[in-house]
């Protein structure tokens, strides 16, 4: 892969990590879809790991199958691409900074949600949003090893060639 491409990609990966930031944001605070332009006259707060988790698992029949999935696994997904994505731009990358970058973030939209009444803070969205981040950093893993794989086969061709 000549330098262009590489300086290409990167740009790429930049710009993607900027709309996806743009998107979070948007979409954790001011989606009116779920209600994030309603202002409560109350905090919202969840402090009992798994509590919200367990309430959507008991009641999924009278919630529906969309709100649980939005819900669990939403918080999941939503934070896979920033995973991904940090673990790409970081140069010092590695599980546990993932874990800890994926926390602060979502530690910090739940802090923001709780003082901006756009929703609520829940503990259990500090951890599903967190293993979306981790589950990022494990697809970017695969996709690393899969590009050197794919890389290092494109060298071996040219090596050839020129022989």
């Amino acid at each position: 892969m000549s330098q262009r491409q590489v300086r290409r990609y990167r740009i790429l990966g930049k710009v993607m990590f900027v709309l996806y930031i743009a998107f979070l944001v948007y979409f954790l605070c001011f989606a009116e879809w779920y209600g994030r332009t309603e202002t409560p006259q109350g905090y919202r707060y969840n402090l009992v790991l798994f509590k919200e988790i367990m309430r959507f698992i008991e009641y999924r029949e009278e919630l529906g199958a969309f709100a649980v999935f939005a819900n669990l696994f939403g918080n999941i997904l939503i934070f896979v691409p920033y995973g991904f994505f940090i673990s790409m731009a970081s140069t010092c990358r590695g599980f546990f900074q993932t874990l800890l970058y994926s926390f602060a973030l979502s530690l910090g939209v739940e802090i923001f949600q709780l003082f901006a009444r756009v929703g609520s803070f829940d503990v259990d969205d500090l951890l599903l949003n967190t293993l979306g981040g981790i589950l990022g950093y494990i697809l970017f893993l695969i996709c690393n090893i899969i590009r050197r794989k794919c890389y290092g086969q494109e060298q071996k061709i040219y090596k050839r060639a020129d022989s």
